[in-house]
């Protein structure tokens, strides 16, 4: 905070600041950005004996700030001692509760994180600390979050910026981080190896199903077309037994097809050269004499 001196004529504040107004210690406004003039006294007044009030312009930042409390040495709940460095980011939000509510709102801030982050390491143990840093920050903002708001401060961010353990214990707890880190690793390497047994598994699983549809597929494929094979040459023998029986009935009703029909396939018999012709003429002789009512001599 700044208070500007009563000489001068006027005052420049930057947008990065506010200012509080006092006349005679009262606070009467709070500036913005902006040119301001400070009252002066004129020769009037000089002759009546009139005084100008007394002005004061205390600046206040509204930007966003950090704040580092160092080394605060603490006992975990399992009676580690370390010193532990925290970093804060604030802002002012509102200008005038930040300067008349308490004397000196950075101290406040100060004290109040400090003790915030006492009461929220000192509930953890080491492993927790190392582990969980974002508790820190989580138990610092519900712990000072109302009472940082009461004097106009907002309170960003909390967090562990350095953490110092006494004696050998940071060769110990580097060792002990170590062998986390490898465990860490083999379990990982472990978990991607599995998964990628699980994905060939599953890959080859598809594989073998794929090929048993095909295999399913090209079977039905090829069982209907036997079927429709089989179906095709039944409807064809059905025909042509139809076309027989229609030509049985033909030959039935008018005999003399049938002697026609012979002599057609003799005629094609006879186009063949090397075509013989067998004539039973017993049987003709006999047939003769079955007509004249001669019986044959044996």
């Amino acid at each position: 905070m700044a208070r500007t001196p009563q000489k001068q004529k006027e005052i420049i504040i930057r947008d990065t600041h506010r200012a509080l107004w006092y006349e005679d210690g009262k606070l009467l406004k709070v500036l913005e950005g902006g040119r301001y003039e400070l009252p002066q006294q004129t020769l009037l007044m000089r002759l009546l004996n009139q005084r100008i009030p007394k002005i004061d312009v205390v600046l206040v930042d509204i930007r966003q700030r950090d704040l580092t409390i160092k080394g605060q040495e603490i006992l975990t709940s399992d009676k580690v001692a370390i010193r532990v460095s925290i970093i804060v980011q604030f802002r002012v939000t509102d200008p005038k509760a930040a300067v008349q509510e308490v004397e000196n709102y950075e101290d406040r801030l100060y004290s109040d994180v400090q003790l915030a982050a006492r009461r929220s390491l000192a509930s953890m143990n080491l492993e927790q600390i190392l582990t969980n840093r974002n508790q820190l920050s989580e138990d610092i903002l519900s712990d000072v979050k109302g009472s940082a708001g009461a004097y106009g401060v907002q309170i960003l961010r909390a967090d562990v910026k350095d953490i110092i353990f006494p004696g050998n214990l940071q060769e110990v707890m580097n060792k002990v981080l170590t062998a986390e880190r490898l465990s860490q690793a083999q379990l990982v390497d472990a978990r991607t190896k599995a998964e990628v047994q699980k994905l060939e598994s599953q890959t080859r699983s598809e594989i073998r199903r794929s090929e048993a549809q095909v295999q399913a597929e090209t079977a039905r494929q090829a069982a209907l077309s036997e079927a429709e094979a089989a179906r095709i040459k039944t409807e064809a023998e059905l025909n042509a037994l139809g076309e027989r029986a229609k030509a049985a009935q033909a030959f039935t009703q008018h005999p003399v097809l049938i002697r026609l029909t012979e002599l057609e396939t003799l005629r094609q018999i006879a186009q063949s050269p090397n075509a013989k012709l067998y004539v039973n003429f017993d049987r003709d002789k006999q047939s003769d004499q079955d007509e004249k009512g001669e019986s044959a001599p044996f």
